[in-house]
C-alpha cells in the first residue's frame, strides 16, 4: 500500500538509530533534534532549501538526495 501522504520527516524518523551506523541514520538523529525542520513537507525543493540554508549537521546534500530517493521508493511502493 502506498503512503503518498507521509511526510519526508515522518519517513526519516523511521531511520533513527542511537548508534548512528550510517549517514542516513545520523541525518535522521540530527533532524529529530532540529525543532524547525519542515516536518509536514512532502516537497523536495522545500526540504532541500531548508537544509541548505538552515542546518550545519548535514555534511553533504548527497546524503539528503539518497534519503529522498529512499523516501520516494517507500511512498510509491
Amino acid at each position: 500500500m502506498a503512503e503518498n501522504n507521509r511526510s519526508f520527516y515522518n519517513w526519516l524518523m523511521t531511520n533513527r538509530n542511537a548508534v548512528s551506523a550510517d549517514e542516513i541514520q545520523h541525518f535522521a538523529n540530527n533532524a529529530f533534534l532540529d525543532l524547525t525542520f519542515p516536518k509536514q513537507s512532502t516537497d523536495f525543493d522545500d526540504v532541500s532549501k531548508y537544509l541548505e540554508e538552515n542546518t550545519s549537521y548535514l555534511m553533504s546534500m548527497t546524503t539528503f538526495d539518497k534519503a529522498w530517493d529512499m523516501y520516494q521508493a517507500a511512498i510509491t511502493n
